[in-house]
């Protein structure tokens, strides 16, 4: 179990702390819902949650083989829908390096729907993952 806990400072900003590290984060609402979009939104903590939930559990599996994936990246598109305001989609590209084995490979797109988040998401939230090697 983790405890976060977070405080409204004003203008629409809050400031969570992460119990076990107390390590701060801030947000911000977006500029299109009545913020000065000064940081990451609510929900771009989610959209940033999914890449780097991927990349972690990869790492995970990754890990266990001696296989190094340092170097790859996630970049995620996030979509809202129209009032009422729900993420709608998130498209995410993970790049992984090109000298991962080929058999490792060929798993990666089997881990990364093993990601804790994705899981975690409504099925309305449409969640399109795509797996390059660079």
């Amino acid at each position: 179990m983790v405890n976060i806990s977070s405080t409204y400072t004003g203008q629409k900003h809050c400031e969570a702390t992460h119990g076990p590290s107390n390590s701060v984060i801030h947000t911000d609402a977006p500029k299109d819902n009545n913020g000065l979009g000064e940081t990451f939104s609510p929900t771009d903590l989610v959209a940033t949650a999914v890449g780097t939930c991927i990349l972690t559990t990869v790492a995970i599996f990754a890990e266990k083989e001696n296989i190094s994936i340092v170097g790859a990246t996630s970049y995620t598109e996030k979509v809202m829908t129209p009032p009422p305001r729900r993420i709608g989609s998130l498209k995410t590209v993970c790049k992984f390096p090109n000298t991962i084995p080929e058999e490792f490979k060929k798993r990666i797109p089997e881990i990364a729907e093993m990601c804790p988040v994705k899981k975690s998401l409504h099925p309305d939230v449409v969640v399109d993952v795509e797996i390059l090697f660079v």
